[in-house]
């Protein structure tokens, strides 16, 4: 699929409360030009989240339309019951036109993607926190849950981090620490674009 691709897809890889969205939200004050493609997603939507800012949030019918009409670079059920997805239009033609395309994703979307995006166009940085229990704060300052959702959280996180060495770069995301981590991020796609 990639033989036309002239630009470069960083993906910003880690658990649910990582700070993904966070390290993202600060790339976009610094680097205005890149494409910063917006997830299809069947979850309900967050007290304090916008449409269309960093999810479209659709009906589960809708979403599995676009599935049938292969409208998805890659797609997966998280935490056992919501789809995510991310769209392909949004990620191929930017990378064909030679831009930076930066994306957050988790663990099943990275291995999806690589399968997809060879070596050569593709970087992947994955988010670690300092532990378990600095990641459930985060996850739980995000808005309110069922203990079983949480439950379902924090196992998904524990077998993501097991994958952290699968990605390029690992940066830690320490609590109260954000602009370092920011940093450390921007200086590896200077160096990599």
């Amino acid at each position: 699929m990639n033989e036309n691709f002239k630009g470069k897809l960083f993906l910003i890889v880690g658990p649910s409360g990582s700070g993904k969205g966070t390290v993202i939200a600060e790339l976009k004050k610094v680097f205005k030009d890149f494409v910063y493609p917006i997830s299809y997603t069947t979850r309900k939507i967050r007290e304090g989240e916008k449409p269309d800012d960093v999810y479209h949030f659709i009906a589960r019918e809708s979403f599995e339309k676009m599935i049938k009409n292969d409208e998805f670079l890659e797609y997966a059920i998280v935490h056992s019951n919501e789809y995510y997805g991310t769209p392909k239009k949004d990620i191929v033609e930017p990378l064909k036109e030679g831009k930076i395309v930066v994306r957050e994703v988790d663990i099943q979307g990275f291995y999806s993607i690589k399968e997809i995006v060879s070596k050569e166009h593709l970087v992947s940085i994955f988010m670690k926190v300092s532990d378990l229990e600095d990641l459930k704060k985060r996850i739980l300052r995000r808005g309110k849950m069922s203990d079983e959702e949480l439950q379902r959280r924090m196992n998904s996180a524990i077998k993501e981090m097991e994958k952290a060495s699968e990605c390029d770069y690992q940066v830690e995301n320490k609590w109260g620490a954000i602009d370092e981590c920011v940093d450390e991020v921007e200086k590896i796609i200077l160096n990599e674009r």
